[in-house]
């Protein structure tokens, strides 16, 4: 249950600290007095979202703290899903700073905002005024009808089996599609793709050709130039006709010969001559061997071109640079055309796990279907007593279930509350019949029966009595007070028939302070309860009829 909350800096709140006891809580105050903003500090705790707008002064950031008492809950293990300490003594903090930066913490440990909903829904339901229009959505119902049949472990398995059920058959569903689209599309295009895979097999590439090719095909066009280059390199260097590097070469190493024994630079220059003779003469067989192998041939100059021209094409076809390339694109193609051959086979086998995934739906379905039929049988048992002490005596109440086209998420159940407040009148659509009074009395009956199925610790009503009054009041009291022995009960009212219910009793409150206007929140001493309540009753200050009224209330 709710322990404590402490609020600072907050819309018109200064700095507050409420303490909160367990069973009947009433909080009131005149209409603008911070009722609401003190509902919206507590917000930011279960993870509502916020921004600097809130706070009171710009330069100092806005704090908001609540202690609850979390024992018997069975929280740990969420809290070990978090890595986040456990006691039972929860500590929930939220900071905002004047730059519009959040901080959140749960037992001193940062949090993110998604852990701050999850933890927040497990323990505290805060019901507005605009809730009960989500009476009228379908999902809202169905949620109601499952919290109810989940008191029954069964029920409660069924639902999570379901969950688990179409989770998979969704999955398997969405597999089958891609995989049929995707072999749809590949058989569109089967024909195009053979034709390229064909072309560039047709092509026999190998790794490298492209660049020997340019290499030979830039010689075979200076043939002609190149002989005649290293014809005249040999000529040069070895001509037997006349005076040539070579025979010059070895006329001086013949001459050096013969004086080298007398003199030893002479025979070092003698060594370096025999080398260099060697080495040239090395050079002139290679110049002969490669003016031999030019040979200029205008058909090999035509498939070297053609071979080359083939290349250009495929590379500007595909967008790439290289044969390497080239061949990975046919690979691909190779690989893309093979997996058309077993996309029947795997799509055969998705079509046979979608139809036992899609039977376990059905089967499933079927017992949450009969799990909320049970449960709106309940529902309709529990709410009428309900309605009738809240003055409606002759309201009749079912619950319709019908099934929708397809399974979904929730199941194929579409939920109708159906409703009339008089006798004899047809049953319709509750969002359709119900008044803005019926309709607050309709959620708070529900609210009772659901609460009592559930271990929620804590939940604050902020004005559901809207519309009711006099005798009514005092029943909706009574059915808070049957719900505060199970939990603790918090009800923002202005109705002093509720107020007077009450445990324990808060007002709310507006001063100026320094020429600013703030809230304010105190508890109410028994004497300041029984003048509270008589000036809701009458005014201020109340009257001496009104003043025992309020002690016969509170009695």
């Amino acid at each position: 249950m709710l322990v404590s909350l402490h609020i600072e800096n907050y819309a018109l709140i200064r700095r507050t600290d409420i303490r909160f006891d367990g069973g009947f809580v009433a909080i009131t105050g005149e209409t603008g007095a911070g009722k609401t903003i003190m509902l919206g500090a507590l917000g930011l705790l279960l993870g509502q979202r916020s921004d600097a707008t809130v706070l009171a002064d710009k330069e100092r950031k806005c704090v908001v703290e609540a202690l609850f008492d979390i024992g018997g809950l069975n929280l740990k293990p969420l809290f070990d899903e978090e890595d986040v300490d456990y006691d039972d003594r929860l500590i929930v903090r939220r900071e905002i700073l004047p730059s519009a930066k959040s901080r959140a913490f749960v037992n001193d440990t940062p949090v993110q905002l998604a852990f701050l909903k999850r933890l927040g829904g497990r323990i505290i339901d805060i019901h507005s005024q605009h809730q009960t229009l989500t009476l009228s959505e379908s999902s809202f119902r169905i949620r109601l009808l499952d919290t109810i049949a989940s008191g029954e472990a069964t029920s409660n398995d069924v639902l999570q089996r379901y969950r688990e059920a179409y989770g998979n058959y969704s999955a398997l569903k969405r597999q089958l599609e891609e995989l049929t689209a995707t072999e749809a599309q590949n058989r569109k295009d089967a024909d195009y793709m053979q034709f390229q895979f064909d072309e560039l097999n047709d092509a026999r590439l190998v790794d490298g050709e492209q660049e020997e090719l340019e290499q030979e095909s830039q010689l075979l066009a200076h043939a002609e130039t190149v002989s005649e280059g290293v014809g005249e390199a040999v000529s040069v260097m070895d001509n037997d006709g006349g005076q040539s590097v070579l025979s010059g070469l070895r006329q001086a190493k013949s001459a050096l010969a013969h004086v080298a024994s007398y003199h030893p630079e002479v025979e070092a220059l003698l060594s370096r001559v025999e080398s260099s003779l060697i080495e040239l003469d090395d050079v002139c067989g290679s110049l002969r061997s490669t003016a031999d192998g030019i040979v200029y041939s205008p058909q090999r100059q035509q498939e070297v071109d053609d071979r080359l021209a083939l290349i250009y094409r495929l590379e500007k076809k595909h967008s790439v640079s290289s044969v390497a390339e080239l061949i990975e694109i046919k690979q691909k193609l190779d690989e893309r055309l093979q997996s058309i051959a077993t996309h029947d086979d795997r799509i055969q086998e998705l079509m046979e796990q979608v139809d036992k995934a899609y039977a376990e739906v059905q089967e499933t379905g079927g017992r949450l279907s009969e799990s909320r039929r049970e449960a709106g049988k309940v529902l309709k048992k529990g709410i009428l007593p309900v309605l009738q002490s809240l003055g409606m005596k002759e309201a009749r109440f079912e619950v319709s279930m019908e099934p929708t086209p397809e399974y979904g998420p929730q199941g194929r159940d579409a939920v109708t509350f159906m409703f009339n407040a008089n006798r004899g009148g047809e049953m319709r659509d509750m969002s359709k019949v119900a008044s803005g009074g019926e309709m607050s009395r309709l959620m708070l009956a529900i609210k009772s029966i659901v609460t009592s199925r559930t271990l929620l610790p804590t939940i604050i009503f902020d004005e559901i009595d809207t519309g009711v009054s006099g005798d009514i009041s005092v029943a909706v009291g009574r059915i808070m007070c049957r719900m505060a022995e199970r939990m603790q009960v918090v009800a923002i009212t202005h109705l002093p028939q509720i107020a007077a219910k009450a445990g324990q009793h808060l007002k709310v409150y507006k001063q100026t302070d320094g020429g600013s206007t703030v809230s304010c929140i105190k508890e109410l001493t028994p004497d300041e309860r029984i003048n509270e309540v008589a000036t809701m009753l009458s005014s201020d200050p109340p009257t001496a009829a009104a003043l025992q009224t309020a002690r016969e209330l509170m009695q």
